[in-house]
Protein backbone atom coordinates (compact mmCIF):
# COMPACT_ATOMS: atom_id res chain seq x y z
CA UNK A 1 0.00 0.00 0.00
CA UNK A 2 1.59 3.37 -0.69
CA UNK A 3 3.60 4.94 2.40
CA UNK A 4 0.82 7.62 2.31
CA UNK A 5 -2.34 5.92 2.05
CA UNK A 6 -2.92 6.83 6.35
CA UNK A 7 -2.61 10.76 4.94
CA UNK A 8 -5.67 9.73 2.70
CA UNK A 9 -8.93 10.69 4.27
CA UNK A 10 -11.94 8.17 4.73
CA UNK A 11 -15.47 8.75 2.63
CA UNK A 12 -16.86 9.74 6.10
CA UNK A 13 -14.45 12.16 6.88
CA UNK A 14 -12.18 10.51 9.57
CA UNK A 15 -8.69 10.00 9.40
CA UNK A 16 -8.96 7.75 11.99
CA UNK A 17 -7.71 4.45 9.97
CA UNK A 18 -5.66 1.37 10.88
CA UNK A 19 -3.93 -1.39 8.48
CA UNK A 20 -4.56 -5.18 9.43
CA UNK A 21 -3.67 -7.87 7.22
CA UNK A 22 -6.51 -9.94 5.76
CA UNK A 23 -7.65 -13.34 3.83
CA UNK A 24 -9.73 -12.28 1.01
CA UNK A 25 -11.78 -14.93 -1.63
CA UNK A 26 -13.36 -13.02 -4.69
CA UNK A 27 -15.70 -14.71 -6.36
CA UNK A 28 -17.30 -14.12 -9.57
CA UNK A 29 -21.06 -12.82 -9.35
CA UNK A 30 -24.47 -14.77 -10.50
CA UNK A 31 -24.65 -18.28 -12.01
CA UNK A 32 -21.78 -17.97 -14.51
CA UNK A 33 -19.27 -17.21 -11.89
CA UNK A 34 -19.44 -20.89 -10.41
CA UNK A 35 -17.16 -21.97 -13.06
CA UNK A 36 -14.84 -18.99 -12.76
CA UNK A 37 -12.08 -19.44 -10.05
CA UNK A 38 -11.83 -18.21 -7.28
CA UNK A 39 -9.16 -15.76 -6.64
CA UNK A 40 -7.52 -15.27 -3.17
CA UNK A 41 -5.65 -12.14 -2.14
CA UNK A 42 -4.02 -11.57 1.29
CA UNK A 43 -3.48 -7.87 1.07
CA UNK A 44 -3.12 -5.08 3.95
CA UNK A 45 -6.46 -3.73 5.01
CA UNK A 46 -6.83 -0.30 5.26
CA UNK A 47 -9.61 0.42 7.37
CA UNK A 48 -11.54 3.63 8.78
CA UNK A 49 -12.31 2.93 12.67
CA UNK A 50 -15.06 4.89 12.65
CA UNK A 51 -17.38 3.79 10.38
CA UNK A 52 -16.13 0.77 8.91
CA UNK A 53 -14.92 1.25 5.08
CA UNK A 54 -11.70 -0.98 4.26
CA UNK A 55 -9.37 -0.64 1.15
CA UNK A 56 -6.64 -2.68 -0.37
CA UNK A 57 -4.88 -2.99 -3.13
CA UNK A 58 -5.19 -5.96 -5.58
CA UNK A 59 -1.67 -7.82 -6.97
CA UNK A 60 -0.96 -7.83 -10.79
CA UNK A 61 -1.28 -11.33 -11.08
CA UNK A 62 -4.65 -11.81 -9.30
CA UNK A 63 -6.16 -8.80 -11.37
CA UNK A 64 -5.30 -10.47 -14.46
CA UNK A 65 -7.62 -13.67 -13.10
CA UNK A 66 -10.29 -11.10 -12.68
CA UNK A 67 -10.18 -9.13 -15.81
CA UNK A 68 -9.95 -12.72 -18.03
CA UNK A 69 -12.13 -14.91 -15.39
CA UNK A 70 -9.30 -18.05 -16.13
CA UNK A 71 -7.07 -18.88 -13.70
CA UNK A 72 -2.85 -17.81 -13.97
CA UNK A 73 0.37 -20.09 -13.00
CA UNK A 74 1.48 -18.53 -9.74
CA UNK A 75 -1.80 -16.23 -9.02
CA UNK A 76 -2.95 -16.81 -5.26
Amino acid sequence: MASNAKDVTCKCSSKNRGPFTAEVAIHFPGMEGVNKPIVWVFPELLVCLDCGLAEFVVSERELDVLRYGIPLDRAA
